[in-house]
């Protein structure tokens, strides 16, 4: 985009206004790299290198929804081509919808919001807090709040303003949230929500030959939802704890020399979504080094799994035979994220599934597939797009303990590639979590195993760079796993 046009865009937008693009672009752009900016020059640049500026598009939608119509007329002034894209990216409806709530929030019922959230935040973060926007970055980072999370900001808002509650119902209904399973107050899941049918961004969207993203198939209101209830407890692994257990996703985009993975934010809010769908707690760790996901894992481990029915652990990053790298381009063993939690060592877990989704690479190779068959308009689509990016690093050999009640997705087998697309996320990852989704949403109580042979099947048709991709699940669970929502 035309350098000077930004510049006068620049010297029309205050500090706020900066302030409110850049809590915008919170799901476009790594929260890091937005600190320290205090202009808008700064937020461009942001803006470049995740490719957003290629046209006005994604910038011409952050200046309207701020209500800064005038500035629109400078973009409209840009002479240069623009090149035409197959889609352009666009504000998340949840980010859209709490700026809403922010410009329309009064100073006294603002004061009257910190105060209310005080005992969940602390004094102290709640008091730094100088807008609304401020209060809903720190109810994300302490998982209060997020694009299915909603419960809480709603109380809040309930008590405050009914004007600022029907934003968030509006949201609830376009988004079709509008269906809430209630928790008795003081139940451990007080500060949760569940919905009957995921957010959109889970739905199924098929497709010929790729694995599908997300798409349309939820359930209709009056068909009822499949629960655990009637299945054989010597057959099937038993979940009655509300939440189910935890899901620790490890979600490192930064590294010192391996590169940005652009498309991994995509990953991990596709499995913050189903994971919460399903009724788990999540936690999220980004950008650690290699000591630093070792140390989480050793506290995670010596948790008590009492009240939980499962553990979920999912690693995002780059990675080789038998390891995934921290930002600090150092390994970590598979080895070393599962045996903290056999039986022995987590004994609260002992008879419990433990599973883990690896997303990085396994090795150099590339997979060639080997059936002839005829390039359909999708695979064509795919072999053209230039979007993907390989997980890769140097090759290590480790293997992967074989201990009673796992089960590890691994999205290739060993010593190839695997891929990710750097705008809609990983192809084994998205394909898992719609697969995940439409078995929750099914009237069959389809066990995970089936699940992953979905997942097996769909990547596996697709045509990445020119390569083939094959996800590989190995398991030692002793019964069945059925996952469907609380």
């Amino acid at each position: 985009m035309n350098r000077l046009t930004l510049s006068h865009i620049d010297e029309e937008l205050g500090s706020s206004e900066v302030a409110s693009l850049c809590f915008l672009c919170l799901d476009s752009i790594n929260k890091k790299r937005l600190e320290g900016i205090v202009d808008a020059k700064g937020l461009f640049k942001r803006l470049e290198e995740r490719g957003l500026l290629e046209n006005h598009c994604f910038l011409a939608e952050l200046l309207h929804t701020i209500r800064r119509a005038d500035l629109l007329e400078l973009l409209e002034t840009d002479s240069r081509q623009l090149a035409e894209t197959d889609a352009n990216p666009t504000l998340p409806s949840y980010r859209v919808m709490l700026y809403r709530i922010h410009e329309n929030m009064s100073d006294e019922n603002f004061e009257k919001m910190k105060f209310l959230l005080s005992d969940r935040l602390g004094r102290r973060p709640t008091e730094m807090c100088k807008s609304a926007l401020d209060l809903f970055i720190e109810m994300e980072k302490n998982a209060f709040l997020s694009r299915v999370k909603l419960d809480i900001l709603h109380e809040t808002l309930r008590l405050m303003d009914q004007e600022l509650v029907s934003i968030v119902n509006r949201y609830r209904e376009e988004t079709g949230q509008s269906q809430r399973i209630s928790s008795p107050p003081g139940n451990r899941t007080d500060n949760r929500n569940f919905p009957n049918t995921p957010h959109p961004a889970l739905v199924s969207r098929g497709s010929c030959t790729q694995p599908r993203g997300v798409g349309q198939n939820l359930c209709p209101d009056a068909v009822a939802m499949p629960t655990q209830q009637g299945l054989d407890p010597k057959e099937y692994y038993t979940l009655t704890h509300n939440p189910r257990g935890l899901c620790v996703v490890f979600n490192n985009e930064e590294f010192q020399r391996l590169g940005f993975r652009n498309g991994t934010q995509r990953d991990a809010d596709s499995l913050i979504d189903v994971f919460t769908f399903l009724g788990f707690d999540v936690v999220v760790h980004k950008n650690l080094t290699a000591n630093a996901m070792r140390d989480e894992i050793k506290t995670l481990s010596e948790r008590s799994f009492m009240e939980d029915d499962a553990l979920v652990v999912c690693v995002l990053s780059h990675g080789e035979l038998g390891s995934v790298y921290g930002t600090d381009d150092k390994e970590v063993l598979l080895k070393q994220l599962t045996q903290p939690f056999t039986s022995q060592k987590a004994p609260t877990l002992a008879g419990k599934p433990k599973m883990f989704f690896i997303q990085a690479c396994q090795g150099q190779d590339f997979q060639m597939g080997f059936v002839p068959c005829p390039v359909g308009p999708c695979q064509q689509e795919e072999v053209r797009q230039n979007q993907l990016e390989e997980d890769a690093g140097p090759v290590y050999s480790e293997t992967v303990p074989s201990s009673a009640d796992f089960l590890v997705g691994m999205a290739t087998v060993p010593n190839c590639k695997s891929f990710r697309n750097g705008k809609t996320g990983s192809i084994y990852i998205q394909e898992l979590c719609t697969q995940l989704t439409e078995s929750a949403n099914s009237s069959e109580m389809d066990d995970i195993l089936s699940v992953l042979t979905r997942v097996n099947r769909e990547v596996s048709k697709g045509i990445y760079k020119g390569y083939k991709q094959m996800p590989e699940p190995k398991y030692t669970f002793t019964k069945k796993l059925v996952l469907k929502p609380v």
